[in-house]
């Protein structure tokens, strides 16, 4: 029996990608090496914030099953690889699950499916890396037996407004006939598709889109840390700013930053370009602004408290308020709440933290304390640092907390509360 899609990796873009291929009619399967994943999503559990139970469950019953079993390739038109792709300890690409993905799909591979990568990745992977391992373990011919494409994905986890139907989607193909095949599929369900000129711009632009923030991102928080030096209010310099109705677009600092792609990807665009000998000279200079924010903010914690209270930061009770790497979602990859707890626990502070997404919180395998209420914790700490504005959190309820607050996002005012 054929399907329309066969999903290999169902994390945080292959699950939703699934779930709009379901809607829009398409006969989908999906493949993981993960039994815990696999089992939850037969179980009716979704692991993804933007992909409800409600949602599965309808997918279920239109035919969606998940499994270990990779044979369910054979019977794909179209496979899709969407496994995650990250760094080693030395902050360089670690490809080992699209390699071993490849060496899955070619070796269920029939005549006449279309692969599509959408791990984002260095330029040259779909072509140099994919490609041979298809076509070495498969024995078909890419762009003559079978199709192959790049499409880097645009999932912005939590974001109501934009997302799989209504975000353009980059398309490319190895060839010009691979690249027809992978608009054909892609405009079955996405509103816009951008053809690519061939796939290492695909993936180049990719990273160019989260690299572009990342260095941004590093940029403000330079500012505020000059800010902070001059005893300028950073807040309202980015507010005046942000007024300016063309050449500008407003990023705000923060205690780093976080998430699957803005951490990871400009190092897979400066592994390239230091691979191709052409170092990149802003990725590495932002990295270093980014990697100075956590001790920043431990260092303007420890003012704050000794400011209001006479205290040191050692035995201090410390609140965490919002752990999560970005506002209302479920969600702690790279979170910028990691470095800035091991930078307080260096210091001798006791910490606490308080997040009604994520139940449990560890660092380095030591578990936080979770707050169970909100008011309770304000008055039971020394000092609080709010990391995330999630919408839940009153702010004029955090600005009159019974303890001083160091506000990171801008976003308490209080007599008691100081600016990041």
């Amino acid at each position: 029996m054929r399907t329309d899609l066969v999903v290999v990796g169902l994390g945080y873009v292959g699950l939703p990608l699934a779930r709009r291929a379901h809607e829009a009619g398409l006969t989908v399967l999906g493949y993981d090496v993960s039994d815990a994943v696999v089992a939850g999503l037969d179980a009716g559990r979704s692991h993804v914030g933007d992909v409800s139970d409600e949602q599965l469950a309808a997918m279920r019953a239109a035919g969606f099953r998940a499994g270990t079993d990779p044979s369910v390739i054979r019977r794909a038109d179209t496979v899709v690889i969407c496994v995650p792709t990250g760094l080693s300890a030395r902050r360089r690409p670690e490809l080992g699950a699209v390699e071993a993905a490849s060496r899955t799909v070619a070796a269920h591979l029939r005549t006449g499916t279309l692969v599509v990568l959408e791990s984002t990745s260095h330029p040259g992977t779909t072509d140099d890396v994919v490609r041979p391992t298809l076509e070495r373990t498969s024995g078909l011919r890419v762009g003559e037996d079978i199709h192959l494409g790049y499409s880097p994905e645009r999932i912005d986890p939590g974001n109501k407004e934009f997302g799989l139907p209504n975000t353009p989607k980059v398309v490319s193909g190895c060839t010009p006939l691979c690249a027809k095949h992978a608009v054909a599929f892609y405009s079955r369900f996405v509103d816009t598709v951008v053809v690519s000129r061939g796939t290492r711009e695909a993936e180049m632009a990719k990273l160019l889109e989260n690299t572009y923030r990342f260095v941004n991102i590093a940029l403000v928080d330079e500012v505020a840390l000059l800010c902070d030096h001059m005893g300028i209010d950073v807040w309202d310099v980015l507010h005046c700013a942000a007024t300016k109705p063309f050449g500008f677009e407003p990023f705000t600092p923060g205690a780093g930053v976080g998430g699957h792609c803005i951490p990871v990807d400009p190092h897979y665009l400066a592994a390239k370009a230091d691979a191709e000998g052409f170092p990149l000279t802003l990725v590495p200079a932002a990295q270093g602004v980014l990697d100075r924010m956590p001790r920043h903010v431990v260092n303007r914690a420890a003012a704050l408290l000794g400011e209001t209270t006479g205290r040191s930061l050692r035995g201090a009770r410390v609140l965490l308020l919002g752990v999560t790497y970005k506002p209302d979602v479920a969600d702690v990859r790279e979170t910028p709440a990691i470095p800035l707890a091991r930078g307080l626990r260096a210091e001798g502070a006791e910490l606490v933290y308080h997040d009604p997404y994520i139940p449990e919180f560890a660092v380095d395998g030591a578990v936080i304390s979770r707050a169970a209420s909100l008011t309770e914790a304000l008055n039971d700490v020394d000092v609080a640092i709010l990391l995330q504005g999630h919408a839940c959190y009153d702010t004029s309820m955090v600005g009159r907390a019974g303890c001083p607050v160091l506000d990171t996002r801008g976003k308490v005012a209080g007599a008691r509360t100081a600016l990041l």
